[in-house]
């Protein structure tokens, strides 16, 4: 069969390579073409467009580059209809993907949805326009398929993707030596994977560096990404790594993190982390009006209480961040609170292997 997939930044490229090594498993006769990245690509996907060319946050970032948005989902439409897929699998990335699955159902193609839009957060009636316009919706969070039950649609909950990435990963046994560690505890820095955000939060990042003694600062780059995006870290005497994330937080005693896929990373490597996140204000504002959930970060959305500390627009300032990253550095309450809270964090995810399981249920729609 013929699948076009569309991933729209990094971890939904990497996602969608693992689901689509494991439609290969299940399809022998599988052709993958669509939009995405490096790991895509890498996993025999044909890449119409790179993802890096709509690598856009925020509300009043997207409609000052409309234009260049309209232009490439113009684009990958008309890509898509020359293909003629039996399947359009869509992961993540709504504002693009929801528009997308709206003209596939338009042409008659099979509409299969992996890590759902984030409607529970905001505007959630749009989740009946996704209703209209998806076949299957395969959820990764535990709460996602009661939110769906309010709009009398039954989804399938297949588990976490990044169990299935952690479970896979094979530390690198001389991180240590290779980048002067090991001697002193380790800091991890995550500052994101868009230029965008890596502006945005780099600076006061960096500033944490002169408020602790003995301790080893690393930042988590990524490849993708030109390495000038890192150069006041550099410039400060703090370490980039790239591509090494696992490995970074497999050593950390301690890390700040922006908001988004890496606040659930860092949970499972089971370091405590205080979350941050800060964008335009206008954007801020506009998101203020929207958002119906009382956290950012994953980790306290699927516990659905506090467990980490996140520091959001205006108080993401050194100060702050400094008072909380002591508090869970050192070996005292607030760290123990974090750690019990990963433990029931893991408690409330599925053991399910999320790339098989949604491998399986769309080759098995689409054999039906």
């Amino acid at each position: 069969m013929k699948y076009y997939i569309i991933a729209g930044e990094r971890s939904g490229d990497l996602h969608a390579s693992n689901l689509l090594l494991a439609l290969k498993d299940k399809d022998d006769n599988a052709q993958f073409r669509g939009m995405g990245g490096e790991y895509m690509e890498d996993a025999g996907c044909t890449l119409f467009a790179h993802y890096k060319e709509m690598a856009l946050m925020g509300f009043v970032e997207v409609l000052m580059h409309f234009r260049r948005v309209f232009r490439y989902l113009s684009a990958v439409k008309q890509d898509m209809v020359a293909f003629q897929p039996d399947a359009l699998i869509l992961v993540d990335f709504a504002g693009f993907n929801m528009k997308m699955a709206t003209f596939a159902t338009q042409k008659g193609i099979k509409v299969h949805y992996y890590i759902s839009p984030k409607f529970w957060a905001w505007n959630q009636n749009r989740a009946y326009r996704l209703k209209k316009n998806v076949d299957k919706l395969y959820t990764i969070l535990p709460f996602e398929p009661e939110f769906f039950k309010k709009f009398d649609w039954e989804v399938d909950y297949v588990g976490n993707p990044l169990l299935d990435e952690i479970n896979k990963f094979k530390p690198d046994k001389d991180f240590l030596s290779q980048h002067q560690l090991g001697t002193r505890p380790l800091i991890a820095l995550l500052p994101g994977s868009r230029k965008q955000e890596v502006n945005k939060m780099l600076h006061t990042m960096i500033g944490l560096k002169s408020s602790f003694d003995n301790v080893d600062w690393v930042i988590a780059g990524v490849r993708n990404l030109s390495a000038d995006v890192y150069q006041m870290a550099e410039d400060a005497g703090i370490q980039v790594v790239y591509d090494k994330t696992y490995d970074i937080l497999l050593h950390a005693k301690a890390a700040v993190v922006t908001s988004g896929t890496a606040t659930l990373e860092t949970a499972l490597f089971n370091v405590p982390q205080v979350v941050v996140y800060k964008t335009s204000q206008i954007s801020y504002a506009i998101g203020m009006q929207l958002i119906k959930v009382s956290f950012a970060s994953l980790v306290n959305l699927i516990v659905n209480r506090e467990v980490v500390k996140e520091l959001i627009q205006g108080e993401y300032q050194s100060e702050f961040v400094e008072e909380e990253l002591r508090g869970i550095f050192e070996e005292g309450p607030k760290r123990t609170k974090v750690l019990e809270g990963y433990g029931e964090l893991r408690g409330l995810l599925s053991n399910k292997k999320a790339s098989q399981e949604t491998a399986r249920l769309i080759f098995d729609s689409l054999s039906n």
